[in-house]
Formats: structure tokens, sequence, C-alpha cells
């Protein structure tokens, strides 16, 4: 009996630490904590373009920045910033070290196995980028080149041709087909998209022949003065989300009252006219 007994207690140790290592939050804890603590922890980037960075105070700043504010004002609560690298965001092991992810997410099926999806807050256009130089004047140009990317994103799932516009959201799938304009010969990822448009300022075919990149970046980035240039219509567009851990419904359900309260009002509206002169947070 007392082995048993012992098999029992066991058995039940394992499936609590089970449990515990499971990448899913626990049913109203997340929410519960930021509520106790008064505390919403968000991953957002330092040299992710306007959408975050560090402004001459070495404070976070940006649309991400001021969406996030908003949907802590709403919560009632205050906004502590962590900067984690983005692929350790996109595999959901956060580790309780944030609450909820920031970064313009696209919301794919894939991602949506272990990271779930509240709300649509903008909607982006990805473009390829070459340097002012290049003769190139449309995507299947690119062909055989060699192409810059931001790693775990969905330009980079489009330069390997794996790319599917499986976009969820509250649950929702919907697929509809994407065409591959161009082959790469080669794929170099990065960290950011700023970092790739660096090394593709250095000249045509230096180190990169061209950059899939948010579209605002490398507006930003011409504008900022980089002889850079858009090659003709955008690649692809996706829905940018909040990212949080899945299990937590109730948590879910206040970000997303939080981000339909900010359509309501227009703040949403303003925030990306704010920082990009049109309104991202409505569909092109």
């Amino acid at each position: 009996m007392n082995k048993l007994m012992t098999m029992i207690a066991a058995a039940a140790l394992l499936a609590a630490a089970s449990l515990a290592a499971s990448p899913e939050a626990s049913a109203g804890a997340v929410l519960d904590n930021v509520l106790a603590t008064k505390t919403l922890r968000v991953a957002a980037g330092t040299d992710w373009g306007t959408l975050s960075f560090l402004n001459d105070k070495h404070e976070l700043d940006g649309s991400d920045v001021d969406v996030a504010n908003a949907i802590a004002e709403y919560l009632g609560v205050k906004v502590e910033f962590i900067t984690p690298a983005w692929d350790i965001i996109t595999s959901g092991k956060w580790e309780d070290r944030w609450d909820m992810a920031m970064g313009e997410m696209a919301p794919t099926k894939a991602r949506a196995e272990k990271l779930s999806f509240p709300a649509v807050y903008a909607y982006g256009a990805v473009v390829a980028a070459v340097h002012r130089d290049c003769k190139s004047t449309k995507p299947s140009d690119l062909d055989g080149r060699v192409i810059g990317v931001t790693a775990s994103t969905v330009a980079e799932s489009y330069a390997n041709h794996s790319l599917t516009q499986d976009w969820v959201v509250g649950g929702q799938a919907g697929a509809q087909p994407i065409k591959f304009q161009f082959t790469p010969g080669e794929i170099k990822t990065y960290q950011t998209d700023n970092v790739a448009l660096d090394d593709l300022r250095l000249g045509d075919g230096v180190r990169l022949d061209a950059v899939l990149a948010n579209r605002s970046d490398l507006r930003n980035a011409i504008k900022a003065g980089y002889p850079l240039k858009e090659l003709d219509e955008p690649l692809f567009f996706s829905p940018s989300a909040i990212a949080i851990l899945r299990g937590d419904r109730e948590f879910s359900d206040k970000i997303a009252e939080a981000i339909q309260k900010m359509r309501d009002n227009s703040t949403l509206s303003k925030i990306m006219i704010k920082w990009y002169g049109i309104d991202r947070s409505v569909e092109e």
C-alpha cells in the first residue's frame, strides 16, 4: 500500500510539473497577476523602427509604445517594457518574463499553436527594397539574388516560398493563395529590418541585392537619407496583432476590448497617423 501511495504521489508531482512547464497560460492567471501587480509587462524592441526605438532620452518610443500604454490605461495599470529578441518572442518560450508582445506580429496558423492573438491593431505591407543604383525594376529581377530578411518573420517565409496567408485572429483562420514573384539565390537573416537595410545601403550587391521589409521601415530609412528605393508594388499585405500566450481567455478578452475601445474613440487611428501619416489601423 505504501508503495502504491508513493507511486500515486510521484505521478501527481509529475503531472503538476508538466502543467507548470506548459507554454500555455492558466485561465485567468495572467490577467489576475496584471491587475494584482498593477503592471502590464510588454515585450517590445529597441530597434524596431517606428514601432519601438530608443529616443534621445534613451526611453522607448514609437507607435507600439503608444498602443501598449493605451491598453494599460484601459486596464488601469502601468507598463513595464521588456526587450527580448524577436525569435524568443515568436518561440512562445516566455517563461513568465512578459505578459504581452508587440511588434506587429502576423497572426499565422503556425504561430497560433503557441500564441494567441486577441486583436489586430494594424495592417502592413511587405516590399522589396533595393539600392538606388540597382537596375532591377520588378520583383522577378531578383531571381537568384542575395536577399536580406528579418528572421522569424513572414518576410522570411515569403523568401523561402513557405508563406500562406492563414491569418488566425480570435480562433478564426482564413487562407488565401499567395504568388511568389522570385526565387532567391541566397537568403541572409537579420535581427531587424533596420540592420538589413544598413547592409543594403552600403551599395548594390556589396552585401545584399535586396531586402524584404515592412514598407513603413523602408520609407523611414529613405526619409533618413538611405540611398534605397521600393521595387514595384508590395509583395503582400498582412494583419498585425497583439500576441499573448495561449490559455487565458479572460486576458485575451480584455486586450480585445481595449483595442476595440481604441478603435471606437479613434485613439488607434490617431496613434497611427501620428507616427506614419496614414491610418494603418484599417486594411489597405
